[in-house]
Order: C-alpha cells, then sequence, then structure tokens
C-alpha cells in the first residue's frame, strides 16, 4: 500500500484569564497530546496521518472535543510541504527531533 503521508497543523488560541479557562486550556493539550500529537512550539501543534481522508475523518472527530471558547485553526498539508518547513532559531538551541514519514511507518 502507498502512503500519501499528509501533516495536521493545529493552531489554538485559548482563553486563559481565571483558573477555569487555565483548567480547560491544560485538558484541551493534554488532549491533543494523548491523542498522538507533538508540540511545534507553543499552541502549535501537529499530527501525521497516512493520507488525507484520514485527516479529514480526524477533523470531525476533534470538532467534538474543541473547547467553547477561542479559536482552533487546523491546516492540512503534505509531507512534502512540510519537509520545506524551516526552523529558525535566535541564539543556542537544541536540535530538535524531527519526525518524518519514515519513522512513522516504523511505528
Amino acid at each position: 500500500m502507498i502512503y500519501n503521508f499528509v501533516r495536521l497543523i493545529l493552531f489554538f488560541d485559548l482563553p486563559m484569564t481565571n483558573k477555569k479557562e487555565k483548567r480547560i486550556y491544560t485538558h484541551f493539550r493534554k488532549y491533543l497530546i494523548k491523542n498522538g500529537y507533538l508540540m511545534m512550539q507553543y499552541s502549535v501543534y501537529c499530527k501525521i496521518f497516512p493520507n488525507r481522508e484520514a485527516a479529514i475523518n480526524h477533523i470531525n472527530v476533534l470538532r467534538k472535543n474543541v473547547p467553547k471558547e477561542g479559536q482552533i485553526r487546523i491546516m492540512v498539508v503534505t509531507e512534502k510541504q512540510y519537509s520545506k518547513i524551516e526552523v529558525i532559531v535566535g541564539g543556542k538551541s537544541n536540535q530538535e527531533k524531527i519526525i518524518t514519514s519514515e519513522s512513522f511507518i516504523k511505528l
């Protein structure tokens, strides 16, 4: 079977002005991690899927689990497009571990 891997990139902006909102933020963040998302940077997470159809099906599940407050944005990109991301970091930094479609197949 040939896989046409895609990445779902999820951006979210949730209010955190009181304890209840912070709890909702933490719950949503833990939900993403539990469901295989990796943090790219604060409030930006991504997940790899074997094809676009699987990503679209997951978006429908995700819609049922998003908080009522705040904003969620989703972008689906091909693995080729994702591989062209440039990470520019000021100062010293640790090399980030990049998960490719090849390492996904090995899982």
